[in-house]
């Protein structure tokens, strides 16, 4: 990991720009270091969304937790792959028409996944390894899919607060009925580009003994304010529990 900008924030949290290998990210830490992690995920481009990732990281150091953000594969800065970028026109046209999306969610989706988690769990170690990080460990954000695969594979999250506006690939629900980490699910009920059945049914799948559904009304971008005060309590629940520390 390589650290390339440097700021201090108004409320004083540190905010640095790293390279790791050719993977572009970003890491907050609040004042009250070393911390607890979060893992902000996103649907990509991390120039685009870095008004609503700087956010949450913001809302994360209020309640004493460092947030870390990476670029996804084939998004932002990063070499597009001209078979998703065939897979997301062909996705548009296929809900345009009313068709089957199946067979092209699979197209987009799960290679993302294959690609994106095992780079999130490389990031995830060089975090750890840092002095002013500790565990435990959270996921926040989507893209679901990628959630779904992180909370299965990846023993240090103790929690995921799960957005469900992206599509999951059908055959990811197998992996949705093994996980059994804390979650808390946010749905918008008018999203216009989701799947609101599939949202439901993947809810339902999943393992998990404490899981929570919030829906609200609106579409993707309009998700209330006591939403995200809601999922920050779960955090603050999750990450202050000392029993989730690792050992030692």
């Amino acid at each position: 990991m390589h650290f390339i900008t440097e700021s201090r924030l108004d409320d004083g949290i540190l905010e640095r720009e790293f390279t790791l290998g050719d993977i572009p990210g970003i890491l907050w830490t609040p004042p009250s270091a070393p911390a607890p992690l979060i893992l902000l995920g996103h649907p990509g481009g991390l120039r685009q969304m870095y008004p609503r990732l700087a956010a949450r990281a913001r809302r994360s150091a209020a309640d004493g937790f460092a947030a870390a953000t990476i670029e996804l594969p084939g998004s932002g800065d990063r070499p597009r792959s001209a078979d998703a970028d065939q897979a997301r026109a062909d996705l548009r046209r296929a809900m345009a028409a009313g068709e089957p999306v199946d067979e092209i969610v699979d197209r987009l989706v799960l290679p993302l996944v294959e690609r994106a988690v095992p780079e999130w769990r490389t990031a995830l170690d060089a975090l750890l390894a840092l002095p002013e990080i500790r565990g435990p460990v959270a996921y926040s954000g989507g893209v679901i899919a990628i959630g779904v695969r992180l909370a299965l594979v990846e023993p240090r999250i103790v929690a995921a607060g799960l957005f469900a506006g992206s599509f999951v690939p059908r055959v990811m629900f197998d992996e949705a009925r093994q996980v059994t980490t804390p979650l808390h699910v946010l749905l918008q009920w008018d999203d216009e580009g989701n799947d609101r059945q599939l949202a439901l049914d993947l809810f339902d799948a999943f393992g998990s003994r404490e899981k929570t559904l919030q829906a609200n009304l609106g579409g993707h971008t309009g998700v209330p304010q006591f939403a995200g005060e809601d999922a920050a309590r779960f955090f603050v629940r999750h990450l202050n529990d000392r029993s989730a520390l690792p050992p030692g």
